[in-house]
């Protein structure tokens, strides 16, 4: 098999995007884990398909699937690499366009200076959005998790997440806390875990262990997470500047009744055919 493919990245969170406008992926949970291989394949966070659309008010769908071969429901950085990938290919069109995620459909713009930006909707707290196994909505929750109780966040951004406020972004127990709170008895699907430090109103830091992945240069939802569940305690202005380890995300969010709207870079690193 020769598999055409491009690769791309959204600040460091790197994808493998295939065309799948005219046939279904050609690839099985197996082929996926060993494409996305680091040593042994090309390498990625994200694989996303880039599809025809079965909804009349799309132009086009996409599928996005971690390097374990899992699926995902979205992918921040990964949705405006789909709509830079369908600009350079003639088809995007121009002003605000509908896509078709695995969760629903998103608008994308692509502005003047390049950079995506993308209504992500509006975050859902209920956790039976993400899901998450507890008795009532409140914030923050409390779960156990190596030995000792760990407050969290927790909202659905299309994907699930948990939010984890630290002092110090760079003494963050990422590697320790991540696996641990993706896999807890509450997340019966797993999810995405962010380690978030409020710098000021307008600024936060962020590192995010992925679901399926673990950490990476940067997760768009997991930004749109971070600054959701903060907003809603007070702590953040409106327009909010996430500074993620491979680059920053401007993120928008008035408040319930609110899509929140993030706005990125999407980058070409290169061209390929995967062949097996």
């Amino acid at each position: 098999m020769a598999l055409a493919f491009s690769k791309m990245h959204g600040i460091g969170n790197d994808f493998v995007l295939i065309d799948c406008r005219e046939r279904p992926l050609p690839l099985d949970t197996a082929a996926i884990r060993r494409i996305g291989h680091r040593h042994f394949g090309v390498g990625f966070d994200q694989l996303l398909s880039i599809e025809s659309s079965q909804d009349a008010d799309c132009a086009f769908a996409y599928g996005v699937w971690n390097s374990d071969g899992s699926r995902s429901g979205q992918c921040g950085n990964g949705v405006r690499c789909v709509a830079a990938w369908l600009a350079r290919d003639g088809v995007l069109g121009e002003g605000l366009v509908r896509l078709m995620s695995p969760s629903g459909p998103v608008r994308v713009e692509r502005l003047a200076d390049e950079r995506i930006r993308v209504d992500m909707g509006e975050p859902r707290f209920a956790p039976a959005a993400l899901p998450f196994d507890v008795p009532h909505e409140r914030d923050p929750y409390s779960i156990d998790v190596v030995g000792r109780s760990l407050k969290i966040g927790a909202v659905s951004m299309g994907n699930p997440h948990a939010l984890v406020e630290v002092a110090d972004i760079d003494a963050a127990e990422v590697d320790v806390l991540g696996p641990q709170v993706e896999h807890a008895a509450e997340f019966p699907r797993g999810c995405n875990v962010g380690f978030a430090q409020v710098l000021s109103r307008s600024t936060i830091a962020l590192r995010v262990w992925e679901r399926g992945v673990g950490e990476t240069l940067a997760c768009g939802t997991g930004a749109c997470a971070a600054v959701a569940v903060l907003h809603r305690r007070g702590l953040l202005d409106d327009e909010v500047e996430v500074r993620l380890p491979g680059g920053a995300l401007e993120i928008q969010w008035q408040g319930p009744g609110h899509p929140l709207w993030k706005t990125g870079s999407a980058s070409f690193a290169f061209e390929g055919v995967w062949h097996e």
